[in-house]
């Protein structure tokens, strides 16, 4: 027996979605977002016009890609001061993940970074509705029950999961992706790509997500060249929802390998976590295919998109201008063989546990230093 979620309360999709916020009853509303992007495209001032009729509107913002433990507690004091009822996280993944962990503690004081991992969570949370509206089309936190935050000392990323992250409703507007620069729209959809493929390879999975996997999968595979080089209104809408299934999937799937390495890298170089899932997903595909049942799932998935899979997933990022190997990224070969033996470990943690292939400190080095050096 499976207990299947899939979203919160509700999925708002569609161009213009973000009107939805006019029709919310609160009393006090938190935005929480990123740098200057949702300021710059005016999502934020829309979001100020539908809400401030309505109650007392506050924003924080400043959210950096891969939030740590430092910047959530200070979005926290804010949040406790604040005391909103309602919270609205605008942004990429980050801010909806950063977003998360606030409401987590600012629901239960109880809770810090300190014993969240050793602590039973709650399940509901009780003060505060919670909405999430992705600026970005990769990570599907809008829809999950999990936050991923950097803990800078350890070099690490880790995952906190329980069903009171889960936002209360979602809204796909993919108006909000139409001022995405296309390398960013590129990072993104692969990483929306990564989850839907590891999602489909976990032996975790069955008929539901398997179906909604295999959506995303054919979907990002026919959109994102779009979204990237002509960033149609259409494309980016798609690619909105096809990032959305993916997380559908893997919430209740799992994930694998590859996030395990990514964010191991995230952690020590802050590599962009899309970025780094685009290129280690073929180097790991290729060492899991030597399982039999994952070589026979890959096999039916390169017969539903017309061709090898691993091959397209690497066509597709060079496509949309994906580095061939991290050395490529920027992180200095004096830097990976410095942290090499740290790297390997943290790669061992989170979504590794659940690879289809159960995986060793042994075994994973020789990934590592593949999707590093490109072998």
């Amino acid at each position: 027996m499976k207990n299947l979620r899939l979203t919160g309360e509700r999925l708002i999709t569609g161009a213009g979605a973000l009107d939805a916020l006019g029709g919310l009853t609160f009393t006090r509303a938190l935005i929480i977002t990123g740098g200057k992007s949702m300021f710059r495209n005016g999502t934020i001032r829309r979001a100020e016009e539908l809400l401030s009729p309505r109650g007392a509107v506050e924003i924080y913002h400043g959210i950096p890609a891969n939030p740590t433990c430092a910047d959530v507690e200070a979005g926290l004091a804010v949040m406790r001061r604040f005391a909103p009822d309602l919270v609205i996280a605008i942004g990429g993944g980050s801010s909806i993940d950063a977003a998360k962990a606030m409401l987590l503690f600012y629901e239960w004081p109880a809770l810090n970074f300190d014993n969240v991992f050793q602590s039973t969570l709650p399940q509901k949370r009780s003060k505060t509705t919670f909405v999430a509206v992705p600026s970005t089309s990769g990570t599907a936190s809008e829809v999950t029950h999990v936050t991923v935050i950097t803990f800078p000392e350890q070099q690490s990323k880790l995952a906190i999961k329980t069903e009171a992250l889960r936002p209360d409703i979602a809204i796909l507007d993919g108006d909000l992706c139409m001022s995405l620069p296309a390398h960013i729209a590129a990072e993104t959809g692969m990483d929306a790509l990564t989850h839907a493929i590891e999602c489909f390879t976990n032996r975790s999975k069955e008929t539901f997500t398997n179906a909604l996997a295999i959506g995303a999968i054919t979907g990002i595979l026919q959109w994102l060249p779009q979204s990237v080089e002509q960033a149609t209104p259409e494309s980016r809408q798609k690619m909105h929802e096809f990032s959305c299934m993916a997380g559908m999937a893997f919430s209740n799937a799992g994930l694998g390998m590859v996030h395990g390495i990514s964010h191991a890298f995230s952690a020590h170089y802050n590599t962009a976590h899309g970025l780094a899932n685009a290129v280690i997903l073929p180097y790991v595909l290729d060492y899991n295919r030597q399982d039999a049942w994952v070589a026979a799932e890959l096999d039916h998935l390169s017969h539903i998109v017309g061709g090898d899979i691993i091959g397209q997933v690497r066509a597709l990022a060079a496509q949309v201008g994906i580095p061939a190997c991290l050395r490529d990224c920027g992180i200095a070969e004096a830097d990976f063989k410095r942290d090499e033996a740290a790297l390997i470990a943290g790669s061992m943690l989170g979504s590794t546990a659940v690879n289809p292939i159960p995986m060793t400190p042994e075994t994973i080095a020789p990934i590592v230093r593949a999707a590093y050096y490109g072998n």
